[in-house]
């Protein structure tokens, strides 16, 4: 067992880490664009990144590394540093060799326009408003976002039975080319738990199956999505179940508050998917809900057409039959297993259901054990306006 405090500092949560963000230039009226995180000591590192082939430089130049530690990320938005080839992967080390002495095998990661090159002289210019001693983070949170509407932030304090504590916080950004397929967004996690990369990518490797990998806005991978978990060990203090179920609780948070900051989106919706054949049939089901566009529009029109649900599940091609399925809205059964029950009155109340900010959708498959659940958002005309507008 252990104890859970939420801290309000982000990914200066745990001791020894400091990050900020500043204006480079990137965006536009000063807007903050460039983020750094920075440890005093070299930290153990997990990260699990997009499976968009084209992925972009900032990827590349990790993967190049191998085994390492480092400590210090720097991040821009406003330019993807994506399709731009070696010349890409070159102008990140031209960067990041303007770093103070202080960073050890820093990284980069970026988020914004595909096929650009970055401004390098703009980015090596805001490297000089750095001081490595400040705690800003909600400033780096700020400056990563890109058609975020807000800054998505999350720590706690974990204790444990025997009085020994360790923190974990982060920050995410996302709000649009968010699909299931692994990892859907930047987002960055520090801790002071003492637990090592291996363990740390294992522990990584499971939760981002139902958490970061669940959630979609509009079914498109990036070439850049990135979940990076960076521990200083500083704590000396780890327990693997409570740091799994932490985890857990924050990169759920953050994939929620993705897909409610979806571009546009009015509407978190949770997609559970019980009774299918095993685990894996359900997550089929559940990532066609969440993506599919006749889905996602009802739910802007706040239409509780059940029968959408029932086409996209058949269509899965997973093991179901209509004589099997149950559906409801929240606790409000309209399919039964073959009975109809939506009536006027049964329609009024998905109805009620449906005009909440979030809810969930209950899809009860009746052929087996497996279980799973997604998160999906609602698609309107906003998100056509800031998609058809996205480069300027």
């Amino acid at each position: 067992m252990y104890k859970l405090e939420k801290l309000e500092s982000g990914v200066c949560a745990a001791q020894g880490f400091y990050a900020d963000g500043i204006s480079a230039g990137l965006k536009p009226n000063g807007a903050l664009d460039m983020a750094f995180i920075y440890a005093e000591v070299p930290c153990e590192i997990a990260a699990t990144f997009t499976t968009n082939k084209m992925a972009a430089a900032p990827i590349k130049h990790f993967r190049a590394k191998g085994e390492f530690q480092t400590n210090f990320v720097l991040i821009n938005s406003k330019n993807a540093n994506a399709m731009t080839g070696e010349a890409g992967v070159n102008d990140i080390d031209e960067i990041l060799a303007h770093l103070p002495g202080e960073a050890q095998n820093p990284v980069m990661s970026s988020t914004g326009v595909i096929g650009v090159r970055l401004p390098k002289e703009k980015l090596i210019d805001g490297l000089k408003k750095f001081d490595l001693t400040q705690k800003n983070p909600h400033n780096a949170a700020q400056a990563i976002m890109t058609t975020d509407s807000f800054g998505k932030e999350i720590a706690f304090r974990v204790t444990l039975d025997d009085g020994s504590s360790f923190n974990i916080g982060a920050m995410a950004k996302g709000a649009g080319m968010i699909n299931p397929a692994m990892a859907t967004m930047l987002c960055f996690i520090t801790t002071d738990a003492d637990v090592d990369g291996v363990t740390m990518q294992k522990i990584l490797d499971r939760v981002v199956v139902t958490t970061f990998n669940a959630a979609s806005v509009d079914g498109d991978t990036s070439t850049n999505d990135t979940v990076m978990l960076l521990s200083n060990q500083k704590s000396a203090a780890f327990d693997a179940k409570a740091f799994e179920d932490v985890l857990h609780q924050i990169m759920e948070h953050l994939a929620k508050q993705m897909v409610k900051d979806g571009e546009g989106a009015t509407k978190l919706v949770t997609y559970r998917v019980t009774g299918a054949k095993d685990d894996a049939e359900a997550e089929v089901v559940a990532k066609a809900l969440s993506n599919s566009l006749l889905v996602k529009t009802a739910l802007y029109g706040e239409d509780p057409n059940w029968g959408r649900i029932a086409s996209t599940v058949g269509a899965s091609g997973v093991t179901c039959s209509e004589e099997s399925l149950t559906i409801s809205f929240e606790d409000v059964c309209v399919y039964e297993k073959g009975k109809l029950y939506f009536d006027a009155a049964m329609e009024a109340k998905a109805a009620e259901v449906m005009q909440r900010d979030e809810f969930t959708i209950s899809c009860d498959l009746g052929v087996g054990e497996g279980n799973f659940q997604a998160f999906g958002c609602d698609l309107g005309y906003e998100y056509v306006k800031i998609n058809a507008d996205y480069r300027t």
